[in-house]
Formats: structure tokens, C-alpha cells, sequence
């Protein structure tokens, strides 16, 4: 008898989840504490191992009108501007990789897996109905929700989020360290940018003490903004806490005239501080496990955390499906198959943090030399092919406990 599975948080980890089990004949309950389905007005890169899988899950044809397809990516010295080509993308994605590189509007993206999820149950997102704690035993788990109802079912994910309720009653929360810096976002009108902004490019301008990366979304009607700075009276963790133009371009003032010209046609910019967490060795227990940032939170310097989250949930549904009638055998599973990969996921992104941010590139000969070792043709490879030539439909499961 198949499960019934139980989810906590409606981000874009829990509903690739939930549509994945779905799909399998998996029934599925999603929790979500928002009183609406809302997500950031923000980017994501959607590298190949990311994009296949929504491709997979039968997402192309609402995806395709609103995702950007990279034709590549850049760095770029922050005050002089001089570029070097990272690696080609487009057809060479899908010809490397065998899937684009997408650059998607997290909030568009999110609505086309609530209508998936919607389109195979109608019923099957629950709002206003925040997870509190759970109890289990060996033939079941019961939800507390904040309202005070209690749910049922055979297994319990926690998706929700970094500052997860449900990890909270499993384990000590992992470690956090504030980085000392802060990050701005924001979403800049194309029409308000000059020609050079407007490449279909993900562009990467390092500096020392801080880098910004900015590439288009939304069919290229936007250029998503993220740029970084040392800030270390800033520990606010919060993305939805709002900033002015101004102080964001008071950070950026020393910057290429490209840097400020974004910052300035900025709608509306946020920020944020970076917070880093050590990765959990286990997330797992009985009947219930964890999903995404709930689990493996990361900082951003490898642009792959939503993307591992939506690997989570495509590993977890095969494993449920091989394994209907142990939930908690194929919970160890999915742990087994994920974590390897994710705590990698996670060290390498810290890895990048001082790679971004290295004191050489202060000087102008000193940051040529840099950039020029760092991002060597070999070394580029090193750090992203492993990452995109990963495929979560073809893992095998025996491999878990090989």
C-alpha cells in the first residue's frame, strides 16, 4: 500500500516534492503556514541538473515563456569592468549537460508548481496551517498545526525553511555563524538599462569585500540584482526587509559605472544578512525527514540551493515508490543519497565566499593575475561540471548503503 505523505511548508522544495509523489500515485498533503502562496521577487539560476528535472516533471511548455536561456556567464573585475568568459551556455548546456541553463523569476516559478501540484489534486495545499511539532510511532505520524488540529499520515517532510519548526524538534539547530556581510536584491526594468546590461548573460563582477551578480529573468523584461557587501552591523537575516536606492548605491559607490547604473534603476531593493549553518550529519528519524533548507541551508556562492531542494524531492518520491511498505527504511534511503552531495553543495559554496571576495583583487595588476588563475578554463570545470551533470532520475537507489 502506498503512503500518505505529509508536508511541511509550500516552497519550491515542498511542492516539487508533492508534484513528484503525486505523479507516482503517491498521495499528499501540503502544510504551508502563509495565509497565501506567495514567493520572492527574486532570480534563480536553474542550471542543468535543476532544470531537467522540471523538464522531467513536465513543466517545460508553462516554464519555457518565462524563463531566460543563458547564452553564457561571466566575470568581471569591479572597477575596471574587464571580462572573462566562464563558460559558454545555451546550446552548449544542453549539449554538455543534456538540459539548459535557465535563469527563472523564483515567484513565476513557483506558481507553475502550485498549478501542477493543483492540476493532480486540487485540494492538496492547506494554508494558514503552520506545523508546530509531531509525534510517531511504528505505524504512523500525527502534524500538530498552529491552529490547534492535528493530521495524519505515514511520513512527515519538513520543508520549511531554514529556521525550521520541525528540525527544531529533531535535532539541535545547526550552528549559525554570520558571515559579516550583507546582500542586496532587487529586480531592475530592461528598459531602463543600456544595451550592455541588456545580454543574455549571467554576469559575476568580483571585488575585494564584496561581488555582485546580475542576469535576466522573467523573458528578459528584468535584470535580477544581488550584490554583495561587508557589513557587519547588518545581522538581520530577514529577505524581506526593505532598503533605499540610496543606501544601496552608497555601497556601491567605488564600482563600475555598469554596477551603479543597475542599482540605481532598481525598483525596489531589499537586503539581507548571510548567515552560515554547518551541515547536518543526519535528518532523518522514523517516519520523518527533512527537505531542502530545512536540512542543507546554504549560502548562495554556488546558486544551487534551490536546485538542491528540488533534487530532494524528485530522490524522495523514487525512494518512497521502491519502498511503499517501509516509509522509514526509505527515508534512510533518500538521507543516504542526498547528504554526500549536498554537504559537498554546502562546503563549496563557503569555498567561493573567499574566492569572490579575495584582497587581491583591490589592486588593478594584482586582480588581472587573480582572476586569471582562479578562473581558468580547467578550474571553472572543476567546481560546475560535477554540480550540472548530476541527474536525480538516475541515481540508483542500491547505491545509498554501497
Amino acid at each position: 500500500m502506498k503512503p500518505h505523505v505529509l508536508i511541511a511548508g509550500g516552497g519550491i522544495g515542498g511542492l516539487v516534492a508533492a508534484l513528484a509523489l503525486l505523479q507516482k500515485g503517491i498521495d499528499v498533503d501540503v502544510y504551508e503556514q502563509a495565509p497565501q502562496l506567495a514567493e520572492l521577487g527574486a532570480g534563480l539560476q536553474m542550471a542543468a541538473n535543476g532544470s531537467r528535472l522540471l523538464i522531467e516533471l513536465g513543466l517545460e511548455e508553462k516554464l519555457r515563456p518565462i524563463v531566460c536561456e543563458a547564452a553564457g556567464k561571466e566575470v568581471r573585475i569591479w572597477n575596471t569592468g574587464q571580462a572573462w568568459k566562464l563558460f559558454d551556455l545555451g546550446a552548449d548546456s544542453i549539449e554538455r549537460f543534456g538540459a539548459p541553463y535557465w535563469m527563472v523569476h523564483r515567484g513565476q516559478l513557483h506558481t507553475v508548481l502550485i498549478e501542477a501540484v493543483r492540476e493532480l489534486k486540487s485540494d492538496a495545499i492547506h494554508l494558514n496551517s503552520g506545523a508546530l511539532g509531531y509525534t510517531q510511532d511504528d505505524t504512523g505520524v500525527v502534524l500538530r498545526l498552529a491552529d490547534g488540529r492535528t493530521v495524519r499520515g505515514d511520513v512527515l517532510i519538513g520543508a520549511d525553511g531554514v529556521h525550521s519548526t520541525l528540525r527544531g524538534q529533531m535535532f539541535d539547530s545547526p550552528k549559525a555563524t554570520f558571515t559579516g556581510l550583507m546582500a542586496w536584491r532587487g529586480l531592475a526594468p530592461m528598459e531602463r538599462l543600456s544595451e550592455e546590461l541588456r545580454r543574455p548573460v549571467g554576469t559575476n563582477w568580483v571585488g575585494p569585500g564584496g561581488h555582485v551578480i546580475t542576469y535576466p529573468i522573467c523573458g528578459g523584461d528584468y535584470l535580477n540584482f544581488v550584490g554583495l557587501v561587508e557589513n557587519r552591523q547588518w545581522t538581520e537575516e530577514s529577505w524581506s526587509t526593505v532598503g533605499t536606492v540610496e543606501e544601496c548605491l552608497e555601497d556601491f559607490s567605488a564600482w563600475h559605472p555598469l554596477v551603479r547604473e543597475t542599482v540605481k534603476a532598481l525598483d525596489l531593493p531589499f537586503r539581507w544578512a548571510l548567515v552560515g549553518r554547518d551541515p547536518l550529519p543526519n535528518w532523518t528519524i522514523g517516519r520523518v525527514s527533512l527537505l531542502g533548507d530545512a536540512c542543507h541551508p546554504t549560502l548562495p556562492f554556488l546558486a544551487q540551493g534551490a536546485i538542491m531542494a528540488i533534487e530532494d524531492g524528485v530522490v524522495l518520491a523514487r525512494c518512497l515508490e521502491a519502498n511503499p511498505d517501509d516509509p522509514a527504511q526509505a527515508l534512510q534511503t533518500y538521507q543516504a543519497l542526498r547528504i554526500e552531495r549536498t554537504t559537498a553543495i554546502v562546503n563549496g559554496s563557503n569555498a567561493n565566499l573567499d574566492r569572490f571576495h579575495n584582497s587581491a583583487l583591490a589592486d588593478p595588476v594584482g586582480a588581472v593575475e587573480y582572476v586569471e588563475s582562479e578562473w581558468q578554463p580547467e578550474k571553472v570545470r572543476s567546481r560546475y561540471d560535477w554540480l550540472f551533470e548530476y541527474d536525480a532520475t538516475q541515481v540508483p537507489l542500491d547505491a545509498a548503503f554501497a
